[in-house]
C-alpha cells in the first residue's frame, strides 16, 4: 500500500457550523472544565468556547477523509490511520452565535517512522470573513509507504524544539473516569469506536477502549489556562503536541509543565502528560500565551 505526495494542495469540501451555547458548554463539560468564561451565561461579555472546542466543529471533515480525498486512499489504507498530531492557531475564541465556513486542504504528505504521515490545513472564518482559527491535524497512515520523499513540509508551521526535561517545574495529577470517553462522545460528536466499543477495540488489538487524544489534550489546556493564564481563554494563540500513548479510561493521567520561555510574541510553555505507567501520552506539547 502506498500514498501518493500528488495529494498536497488538494481542497477539502467545506462546511458550515453554527456554534450555540448547549454545544460549548457541553464541551467543557466533557473535560472537567468549570472555567465560569465557558459556563455562566450572566457574564456581561457573555460565554466563549474552550480552545479545544476547535476539534469538534471541523471532526465532521476529518471523520469523512476518505470520501473527502475523493477516494483516492484504498478502505485499507483507511483502517492503519491514527490520529498523531494536533496543532491549532488561534484569532479569537469561537462563542456562541458564530456561523463559521470551515475551509481545508491537504497541507503535507510525508514519511514517517511508522508509515506515512497526512497533514490537513483547516481555516475556519466567521460570517465577516475574519479568521477565527486554523488547525493542522496529522494522521499517521501506519505501515503505508509514502511516495518519494513526501512532499509539504515547507506549509507547515515550526515549532520550538525544546528537550524534554524531567523535572518539570509543576505536574498535576488527574484522575480519568472509566465513562469518560463515552462522555466525551456524547458531548462533543466526535464519534469512533475504539474509544467507546470494548468489543471493538479489542477486536483491532487494543487492550481496551482508549481516551480520545484531544479529551487529553484538552485536560491539559485546561490545566496550563488556570495555572499560567488566570483563566483566560484568550491568550491562548496556540496549541500543538503529538500524541504518542495511550490512556485508558478509569486510570489517571499527570499532566506536567516543562519549560515557560520568553518569545517575540507572548510566552511559550513546554509540557507533557504521562499515563497512569508513566509512559508518555502525549509529548512535544507547547503552548503560546499572549
Amino acid at each position: 500500500m502506498e500514498i501518493s505526495s500528488d495529494l498536497v494542495g488538494m481542497d477539502l469540501a467545506g462546511l458550515e457550523r453554527k456554534v450555540t451555547w448547549r454545544k460549548t458548554m457541553n464541551y467543557a463539560a466533557a473535560v472537567g472544565d468549570a472555567n465560569v468564561r465557558y459556563l455562566d451565561d450572566r457574564l456581561d461579555s457573555g460565554v466563549v468556547a474552550p480552545p479545544m472546542f476547535a476539534v469538534a466543529l471541523t471532526w465532521p471533515i476529518m471523520e469523512r477523509i476518505q470520501d473527502q480525498l475523493g477516494g483516492s486512499l484504498d478502505p485499507g489504507v483507511i483502517a492503519t490511520m491514527v490520529h498523531a498530531t494536533e496543532h491549532l492557531v488561534f484569532s479569537r475564541p469561537v462563542r456562541p452565535g458564530d456561523r463559521l465556513q470551515i475551509r481545508g486542504r491537504v497541507a503535507a504528505v510525508l514519511p514517517s517512522k511508522a508509515g506515512t504521515r497526512i497533514v490537513l490545513r483547516l481555516d475556519a472564518t466567521d460570517a465577516g470573513g475574519e479568521p477565527v482559527f486554523t488547525e493542522y491535524s496529522g494522521a499517521v497512515f501506519r505501515g503505508v509507504a509514502c511516495s518519494g520523499d513526501g512532499r509539504g513540509s515547507e506549509n507547515l508551521p515550526e515549532l520550538p524544539t525544546w528537550d524534554e526535561i524531567d523535572s518539570p517545574l509543576w505536574e498535576v495529577e488527574i484522575p480519568v473516569s472509566r465513562e469518560a470517553a463515552h462522555v466525551y462522545d456524547g458531548c462533543t460528536d466526535i464519534v469512533f469506536p475504539i474509544h467507546t466499543s470494548t468489543a471493538f477495540a479489542l477486536g483491532v488489538g487494543l487492550p481496551d477502549i482508549l481516551l480520545q487524544g484531544t479529551a487529553t489534550l484538552a485536560m491539559a489546556a485546561r490545566e496550563l489556562l488556570d495555572r499560567e493564564a488566570g483563566g483566560a481563554p484568550e491568550r491562548m494563540r496556540e496549541i500543538a503536541c503529538r500524541f504518542t500513548g495511550m490512556v485508558i479510561p478509569g486510570s489517571s493521567i499527570r499532566i506536567q509543565l516543562l519549560r515557560r520561555e520568553a518569545l517575540e510574541e507572548g510566552t511559550g510553555l513546554a509540557f507533557r502528560v504521562l499515563n497512569e505507567e508513566g509512559d508518555p501520552a502525549l509529548r512535544y506539547g507547547f503552548v503560546r500565551l499572549d
